[in-house]
């Protein structure tokens, strides 16, 4: 996949502040506080940094995390994985393969049939609704 390369001044140009603190500085949003986490329209997620399909509605699942949670991405190759270790735990933490931007965490909790949880912040994602 070709990355998306941009400065950090046109990553500001591009995004939210908020945004940019989540995709680029891997910050996280409050929980239950994401405008997707209860959305329960058709449709696919997109990268809120490049426009990359991620997620499909079909695969997310009430957690109850307080994030949107999904149990796969749409392609294997359009969501990378990093070992987070901040915050005095180990974690895997997501991010679009295109951007590198910062989606959230993946964790073995979840349910069939591939027993992940895709954890992600609603400033990560766009939503286009499917006709």
């Amino acid at each position: 996949m070709e990355k998306l390369d941009l400065t950090d001044a046109e990553w500001r140009d591009r995004l939210t502040p908020e945004q940019y603190h989540v995709l680029r500085e891997a910050g996280t949003e409050r929980a239950f506080g994401g405008k997707y986490n209860d959305n329960h329209a058709d449709g696919v997620y997109h990268c809120a940094g490049c426009g990359l399909p991620l997620f499909d509605s079909r695969d997310k699942y009430d957690s109850g995390s307080g994030w949107p949670s999904f149990t796969r991405p749409i392609d294997e190759e359009a969501v990378a994985e990093k070992t987070d270790q901040s915050h005095g735990m180990v974690r895997t933490e997501s991010l679009c393969a295109r951007c590198d931007g910062h989606l959230g965490h993946v964790f073995p909790d979840g349910p069939p049939p591939t027993g992940l949880r895709y954890c992600m912040n609603s400033l990560s994602l766009d939503f286009e609704e499917r006709e």
